[in-house]
């Protein structure tokens, strides 16, 4: 990996960025997939470290959170008594600023209260200011953000009830179930009701199915290791703040947010 071009690095990465599993980059540039993931590892080590350097002393206002499932090695049902813990699913919780659309910071971890936990102090120590803050229904937001936050956040969740859509006859297997009523609960502070929304960072979690093929349902691509799929997050993270123009923005979040002064090119990511 470390007698690789600057030219052919570039390429591996700029294949994953855009979706194609380790494999078909392995077809597509010449690089053996292990490298392919030994590079992936590398670059998203010194994208983790941008993300916690460079993402700090934020002014949002708004804040959404959320989790995305996916698994490592085997799903869940599957998981045998001998195996490692960091196989079956493993959950990204994602924040990100409503305005922005910075991910101001991620997890990657077991859905459990001491990840939460950890991911809402994390996120608390980026801010700079007191903010509206929504996550979805998870039950451990509820002690976790006043533990974290203090009195410093106005918090509301979006609790949604599904419905039955046919998921018990073939036709409707892979159908998403109907959203049969939204209930937004306030449990801190005085949060705008116009403001009390996941839909950002809910689009988000679509963007990272789209763009990282190991999140991509009913594929062999997914995640081997868990170390692949920490690096791979903080790759696509780095990229999406730092580099990717924002349709709706016409800049990066990074700029949007004040964190950046332009678009960075990927070569930026790699050094």
């Amino acid at each position: 990996m470390n007698t690789l071009p600057a030219g052919k690095k570039l390429a591996v990465i700029a294949s994953l960025l855009e979706g194609n599993s380790i494999r078909s980059t392995e077809r597509m540039t010449g690089v053996h997939r292990d490298t392919v993931c030994r590079l992936l590892v590398e670059v998203g080590g010194k994208c983790e470290n941008l993300m916690s350097t460079r993402v700090r002393n934020l002014h949002s206002r708004y804040i959404e959170c959320d989790e995305i499932w996916t698994f490592v090695a085997k799903k869940a049902r599957h998981v045998r008594k001998d195996d490692s813990p960091e196989v079956g699913d493993q959950w990204v919780f994602v924040a990100l600023d409503a305005e922005s659309k910075l991910i101001p910071t991620y997890f990657v971890g077991k859905r459990t209260s001491i990840n939460t936990m950890s991911f809402m102090q994390d996120l608390y120590s980026r801010l700079a200011n007191r903010v509206q803050l929504t996550t979805d229904g998870y039950y451990t937001y509820q002690t976790a953000v006043p533990n974290a936050f203090g009195l410093d956040a106005d918090f509301a969740q979006l609790v949604k009830l599904f419905g039955d859509y046919g998921q018990h006859d073939s036709e409707g297997k892979y159908s998403p179930s109907a959203i049969t009523e939204v209930i937004s609960k306030i449990r801190l502070g005085d949060p705008d009701p116009d403001h009390i929304s996941t839909s950002y960072v809910e689009r988000q979690n679509l963007t990272m199915r789209m763009q990282m093929r190991r999140f991509t349902r009913l594929t062999n691509a997914f995640s081997k290791k868990l170390e692949n799929l920490k690096a791979a997050c903080a790759l696509h993270f780095a990229h999406y703040n730092f580099c990717r123009i924002h349709s709706s923005l016409r800049v990066t979040p990074a700029m949007a947010a004040g964190v950046a002064l332009e678009v960075w090119p990927l070569q930026m990511l790699l050094t």
